[in-house]
């Protein structure tokens, strides 16, 4: 049982990251449009986004690769990383579109 749902929860995870890759590319390409103060700033912004994925994609190898009973560990930290990355991809977002 412990393992159905880590399995779900790993599939589940990998189709938010393709997602979450796909707006940090949105953002990108958006943010080259802009003036060239503005687009440093908000590429430092965008590479934040991508270290918080890049740091979600190891945790999702890692709960991959551990044991079943003790995923959900990693589970709750992954879930942190998310929330953050999510806030911080409203905020970018916002302010690239608002210019």
């Amino acid at each position: 049982m412990n393992m159905d749902k880590k399995d779900a929860y790993v599939e589940k995870l990998k189709a938010q990251l393709d997602l979450w890759k796909a707006d940090i590319d949105k953002l990108e390409a958006k943010a080259k449009k802009a003036t060239a103060e503005a687009r440093v700033k908000y590429e430092e912004r965008i590479d934040e986004l991508r270290s918080k994925w890049d740091n979600t994609m190891d945790k999702l190898m890692d709960i991959e690769n551990i044991d079943e009973y003790e995923w959900e560990d990693l589970k709750t930290e992954v879930d942190k990383i998310g929330e953050s990355f999510f806030e911080e991809y409203k905020k970018l977002r916002k302010k690239i579109e608002k210019r």
